[in-house]
C-alpha cells in the first residue's frame, strides 16, 4: 500500500513538472529563416542548433522553453519578447531591435550571448552572469545591470544613458569608448575596469560637481 501510495506521488510529480515545463521533441539544425513575421505565425517550440534568424520580426513573440544553441540573430525584431526559462548558449546578436527584454527570466546554464549594434532600451540583466561579454557599438539607455557580474566585459562604443548599476560587479570591464555612463564607485566594484578621460567623469555622477 505504501510502495502504491509513492508510485501515484512521483507520477502525480511529473505531470506538474511537465505541465510547467513541456518538453518538445523538435530539434532544428544548421537551418536559415530569413524574412519571416512571426507576429502572425509562433516559432516552433524545440531545439535549434547552428541556426540563422535573419531580418525575421519576432517582437512581443513568446520564446520561453526554447533553447538555442551557437544561433545568430540578424537585423532582427526582438523587441519585448518573452524569455521565460529560454536557453541562450554562445548566441549572436547583430543589428538586431531588443527593447524591452527580461534577460534576467532566461535559463542560467551556459548562458553566453554577444551583442553587435543593437538596440537594448529598457532591457534587464537583472542579476545574470554576463562575464566577458562583448557588447559593441550597442545603444543601451535605460537599462538595468543591478545585481549582474560583468567582469571583464567590454562595451565598445556604447551608449550607455541612464543605465542603472548597482551592486554590479565590474572588475575588469572596459569603459574604454562607451559614454553617457553614470557608475556610482561606492556601491559598485570597479577593481581594474579601465576608463578614459572625460568618460570616467562618469564615476562622479552623484555628486554633481563642474569640472572645466
Amino acid at each position: 500500500m505504501i510502495r502504491s501510495q509513492s508510485k501515484w506521488r512521483i507520477i502525480f510529480y511529473l505531470t506538474l513538472l511537465y505541465l510547467k515545463h513541456p518538453m518538445s521533441n523538435n530539434y532544428f539544425e544548421e537551418q536559415v529563416y530569413e524574412g519571416i513575421d512571426y507576429t502572425t505565425k509562433d516559432l516552433t517550440k524545440g531545439q535549434y542548433e547552428v541556426c540563422t534568424f535573419i531580418n525575421c520580426d519576432l517582437s512581443n513573440c513568446d520564446l520561453s522553453h526554447i533553447k538555442f544553441t551557437e544561433c545568430e540573430f540578424k537585423s532582427c525584431n526582438l523587441s519585448m519578447i518573452k524569455v521565460t526559462n529560454t536557453s541562450l548558449n554562445d548566441i549572436t546578436f547583430t543589428d538586431c531591435k531588443m527593447l524591452g527584454i527580461n534577460f534576467e527570466n532566461c535559463d542560467h546554464f551556459l548562458f553566453s550571448v554577444t551583442f553587435t549594434n543593437c538596440t537594448l532600451n529598457f532591457s534587464s540583466f537583472y542579476k545574470r552572469v554576463l562575464k566577458k561579454t562583448q557588447f559593441t557599438r550597442c545603444t543601451i539607455q535605460e537599462a538595468d545591470f543591478t545585481d549582474s557580474d560583468l567582469t571583464q566585459s567590454a562595451f565598445d562604443h556604447c551608449d550607455l544613458s541612464k543605465t542603472k548599476f548597482e551592486n554590479t560587479n565590474l572588475d575588469k570591464a572596459d569603459f574604454r569608448t562607451a559614454f553617457n555612463y553614470a557608475i556610482d564607485p561606492d556601491i559598485n566594484r570597479i577593481k581594474k575596469a579601465q576608463f578614459t578621460i572625460p568618460g570616467v567623469i562618469g564615476l562622479l555622477a552623484k555628486y554633481d560637481i563642474v569640472i572645466k
